[in-house]
């Protein structure tokens, strides 16, 4: 039925397709979250909270009927902005559909016949397209948005606290996913384990990016000894392993969750500089470039305003595919007790204690494992989808 849903929306324009995704995300948050109803005891802020999220999946609903509606209709955008407005503010639950939506419909309603604004549509309209692209990106925001709201909606100490009355239960209503040898809830483990995931997925995706893109950029405009210097120090970088790269800055500065960031991102500069060096020298060769130089533009101005803006595609397509390598990385590493210290929930030290349970209770490991597997995934489908969407040539 789902994907019955998910593909039906190929005959809607672009908005239409993400106010579905955002009210789907909303029903899979508020389904999950009331689970918590049948636990012993629930957040304080469970109830409040709920009541919010359902007044917001109301408004999302709403929302989709006037998108579907109006969306194409000028003397309706007014009313179409203010919806917009609405959207962005609802996107602090971490439903980031809502956030799409929203700038989507003001870029259209505000910038219509921009340039700028027709390639913005054109890349949306080819990712909305693709469903397998559409539903990774769906299970990314999904599991961001459930991270968001079990601040509010799930018990921190259910996952964290020793119950020693219902230590190594199979799976039930009070406890979905069972609960491990010390009585703590594995669904409630594996929600928080999110927010580690992708907090260092992401952090460790952008820190290369920039610092790596920073110098692929000046290393390949200036070129000449630049250009050596730089490469080459990266080159003697490249050569270290990153995941043996990562194991020596745990072992030296010690094991905890700012240091797994820096460690993995240490390792992905080189990376990340040698595709941006190549775009830039692509890039370079256009001649909107030489008009820059011959106007007596600035070195810098020239690389951050006109080269980098039109070497940034691949760049994205890359981060979106190795957030996915950072992922197993930072579960890897915890596996083996140098990532995230062992106290905290996070996937990789939930697996670590499920390996040793797998012949009596195989559901310890194998629930994080396709948690872990089905976030990879999921970046890999939105990576592949964003190279489609992004390259000229498949246009």
């Amino acid at each position: 039925m789902a994907k019955a849903l998910f593909s039906s929306t190929r005959k809607f324009n672009t908005e239409v397709k993400l106010a579905v995704y955002t009210l789907f995300t909303d029903v899979f948050v508020i389904a999950l979250s009331a689970l918590n109803l049948f636990k012993p005891y629930v957040s304080d802020t469970f109830l409040p909270s709920m009541i919010v999220l359902m007044l917001i999946a109301l408004f999302h609903l709403i929302a989709l009927v006037l998108v579907a509606r109006y969306t194409d209709d000028r003397s309706a955008a007014p009313g179409l902005v203010w919806i917009a407005v609405f959207l962005i503010l609802t996107s602090v639950t971490g439903n980031l559909f809502a956030l799409l939506l929203g700038v989507n419909l003001l870029i259209k309603l505000r910038n219509h016949g921009n340039p700028g604004t027709y390639k913005w549509e054109e890349v949306w309209s080819k990712l909305t397209r693709s469903t397998p692209s559409m539903l990774g990106l769906f299970f990314i925001i999904f599991l961001f948005s459930l991270s968001v709201c079990s601040f509010f909606t799930f018990d921190y100490a259910m996952a964290t606290e020793n119950n020693y009355s219902a230590i190594l239960q199979r799976p039930s209503l009070a406890y979905p996913l069972g609960t491990d040898n010390f009585g703590r809830c594995l669904f409630s483990r594996i929600v928080f384990g999110a927010r580690i995931s992708l907090v260092v997925g992401f952090l460790s995706t952008v820190l290369p990016f920039i610092v790596g893109g920073a110098l692929g950029a000046i290393s390949g405009y200036y070129g000449r000894h630049t250009d050596n210097i730089i490469m080459r120090f990266l080159d003697i970088l490249y050569a270290i392993p990153g995941i043996l790269l990562a194991i020596a800055i745990i072992a030296a500065f010690g094991a905890n969750t700012v240091n797994l960031i820096l460690a993995l991102s240490v390792g992905a500069i080189p990376t990340y500089a040698r595709t941006m060096r190549a775009n830039v020298l692509l890039v370079s060769t256009y001649e909107f470039v030489e008009a820059a130089r011959a106007l007596g533009t600035s070195n810098a101005a020239i690389i951050f305003k006109h080269i980098v803006p039109g070497a940034l595609a691949p760049m994205i397509v890359k981060s979106t595919l190795t957030i996915g390598t950072a992922v197993i990385s930072t579960s890897s590493l915890s596996f083996l007790g140098l990532g995230v210290e062992p106290h905290i929930p996070e996937w990789g030290n939930i697996l670590k204690l499920g390996s040793t349970y797998l012949e009596s209770h195989s559901y310890l490991a194998v629930y994080p494992g396709l948690a872990i597997i089905a976030l990879v995934l999921s970046f890999n489908f939105l990576g592949d989808g964003l190279r489609d969407a992004l390259d000229p040539k498949l246009g």
